[in-house]
């Protein structure tokens, strides 16, 4: 098992920017190893008028692709929203859902980035690096980074650039449709975070993990607001 980082989570902006700085450095991009049999969908809704982080994760069991467990967590906000640091608003959340579930996810999809982000800590980068667990962010739109559009059918990619540093790829994941953002998070490839993505898709945009975690998320939320 990869040795996790820890750090506190009620800091300024600036030592908010700090610490990603620092956690930069231990970001490993490499092949996956182990066998995937759990995979988790991760993401994160906001109630209350944006005061109660509502944590989501949608546990999968893989290659079935068949939901073992859900967990959800409410979590005040304590971080104010800052572009480039919304991790710290949202991982609190997430890590009580973590541990309301009953098994320990083989890997993390994350509703939102990688390492295609300004400081190359989007949330899936942070939250592999705080848990351990091998993670891929899946964006619905592109934070940082530029790309020429892929072709329009299904599996059609194209490298996103950071200057000439790959930072993710543009994947079509359904003929037609907006292309996602897939980036690795911690201990994955490029090359197994648009794998993994591309396996755990059915006949929706997003991969089916990430799409049940947005959908009780979201739902809920909704609900909640009324």
């Amino acid at each position: 098992m990869a040795r996790s980082v820890q750090h506190d989570w009620d800091v300024s902006a600036a030592e908010a920017v700090a610490i990603q700085r620092r956690l930069r450095e231990q970001i490993r991009l490499a092949p996956l190893r182990g066998e995937i049999r759990l995979i988790a969908g991760v993401d994160t809704g906001f109630i209350d008028r944006g005061v109660t982080a509502r944590a989501v994760i949608a546990l999968y069991r893989y290659p079935r692709l068949e939901l073992v467990e859900h967990a959800v967590a409410l979590e005040p906000v304590r971080f104010p929203y800052v572009p480039g640091l919304l991790s710290f608003r949202e991982i609190p959340a997430v890590l009580k859902a973590m541990q309301g579930l009953r098994q320990r996810p083989d890997l993390l999809l994350c509703d939102g980035q990688g390492i295609a982000h300004p400081r190359r800590l989007g949330i899936a980068t942070h939250l592999g690096l705080y848990t351990g667990i091998p993670s891929i962010g899946v964006g619905k739109s592109r934070l940082t980074g530029h790309y020429q559009e892929p072709g329009p059918e299904k599996g059609s990619q194209s490298p996103l650039l950071d200057g000439e540093e790959r930072i993710g790829t543009v994947l079509r994941s359904r003929t037609g449709v907006r292309p996602l953002f897939v980036s690795p998070g911690h201990l994955v490839s490029h090359e197994d975070a648009v794998d993994w993505v591309l396996r755990c898709l059915t006949r929706y945009r997003l991969p089916e993990p990430i799409r049940m975690a947005d959908r009780l998320a979201s739902s809920r939320a909704t609900a909640a607001a009324r």
